[in-house]
């Protein structure tokens, strides 16, 4: 992957992938929970995978060996 795709991946988290607008962060945090939301914007339907979660969570916390 390059870096352009992980900061794509990352936007998901902060914005639409749609139309980019900015999600609030109370939206954030459902979408993280809930794995789905509603753009208030232009009413696209994001949901995250499973995958999406797990990798992102390890770029945030990667785990230390040794």
């Amino acid at each position: 992957m390059t870096a352009n795709e992980d900061d794509l991946k990352l936007k998901i988290f902060d914005s639409c992938p749609h139309c980019g607008h900015e999600l609030s962060p109370w939206e954030k945090v459902l979408l993280s929970i809930d794995r789905a939301l509603m753009c208030k914007n232009c009413w696209y339907r994001i949901i995250l995978n499973q995958e999406d979660m797990s990798e992102n969570q390890n770029k945030k916390n990667p785990k230390k060996k040794g």
